[in-house]
């Protein structure tokens, strides 16, 4: 049988790994053994389930595959930061960032290989989709962080981003199972509450994560507070514009109770004048926001965008301090390395 034929092994549930060793005449416990291997001390192949007969172990993987991500290169930022390349068993790349600060782990964490957007700042931006990541292997992202975090800061991850390369609403099914696993107590066991998922809005997804209910927090990655600003740097604006993503925040809120932030980088001469800051306040008291989060501009090789100056930048926050928006300044981290925010594109590593 030819090996894209074979079922991922992940893919099943305890109960039918169960069934399956059932047929095996094998012991119902062997099956609980599996799937600990497969999500609470995840390996990448058969093999190292080593509690497991050589015969078993040579039987699953003539049965199943197990396509685990594997880190195919890293780059250390002199602020700590992390970034991973991982390698898909199909052989594609896509990165993943683990972020120390004294009091948090970050994980931030991609959800498509490449992204179909082109948002006119970010560098994934311009990469082609090639497709939708699995929902093991984000799951794999997670881990693989997590371990690099017990590895040298000697503590386990306290916070995941979905704000990685890709759309996580247009890899919807994927991202939620995903989620969902590493929440679990037979998963990772992380409080979605400590789980954020960054749009460009999707309204109806939007609307759809209220009717699903959803535990983890939202971020909309805003960045300009009118349509027509907004529409010049993200063209999902057209088919989504602002009323539209006011309305399905209300909803999602109304369902979800969900703490809810605004992202938006500031870009020199282009949003942010006090008249940008002031069409802001207005959003924000359309929306049931808990905060603004003002990023630092990250520039790369394609886009003409800069960085406003310090001053410039404090002007902005101060003016929506007056009118009491909960903001704070996010510092890039790992710039250095093309880690920071709207710099994931895949550049190998040196």
């Amino acid at each position: 049988m030819l090996t894209t034929e074979l079922k991922n092994i992940r893919t099943l549930s305890l109960s039918d790994i169960e069934q399956y060793f059932e047929t095996l005449n094998e012991k119902k416990f062997r099956a609980k053994q599996v799937y600990e291997w497969l999500w609470l001390k995840p390996v990448q192949n058969f093999d190292a389930m080593s509690n497991l007969s050589k015969e078993l172990r040579q039987k699953l993987s003539s049965d199943f595959i197990l396509p685990a991500l594997v880190v195919d290169t890293k780059q250390n930022s002199t602020d700590g930061t992390i970034k991973s390349r991982f390698k898909t068993f199909d052989n594609h790349f896509v990165e993943g960032v683990l972020i120390p600060t004294e009091e948090r782990r970050t994980a931030c964490v991609s959800s498509q290989i490449g992204c179909s957007l082109s948002c006119k700042f970010c560098a994934t931006g311009y990469m082609k989709r090639e497709r939708n990541l699995t929902f093991d292997e984000i799951y794999d992202e997670v881990v693989l962080l997590n371990q690099q975090s017990l590895e040298i800061f000697e503590k386990k991850l306290s916070n995941i981003v979905f704000m990685g390369m890709g759309e996580p609403l247009l890899n919807y099914k994927n991202v939620l199972k995903a989620i969902e696993r590493i929440s679990a107590t037979d998963g990772l066991g992380m409080s979605p509450r400590r789980i954020t998922v960054s749009t460009a809005g999707v309204s109806k997804q939007i609307k759809q994560l209220g009717d699903d209910d959803v535990k983890f927090k939202l971020a909309l990655s805003l960045h300009a507070a009118n349509d027509k600003k907004r529409h010049e740097i993200m063209p999902i604006n057209d088919t989504n514009n602002i009323q539209s993503l006011v309305d399905a925040l209300n909803y999602f809120y109304r369902q979800t109770k969900n703490e809810i932030t605004f992202e938006y980088i500031l870009f020199k001469n282009f949003n942010d004048s006090l008249k940008d800051a002031d069409e802001l306040i207005k959003l924000y008291r359309q929306v049931p926001v808990d905060l603004v989060n003002i990023i630092e501009y990250n520039p790369i090789d394609a886009a003409r965008f800069e960085k406003p100056d310090e001053e410039k930048t404090m002007a902005f926050v101060n003016h929506l301090e007056k009118q009491r928006v909960n903001v704070r300044v996010r510092r890039s981290r790992g710039r250095d390395i093309d880690a920071a925010c709207g710099q994931l594109a895949n550049k190998k590593g040196h």
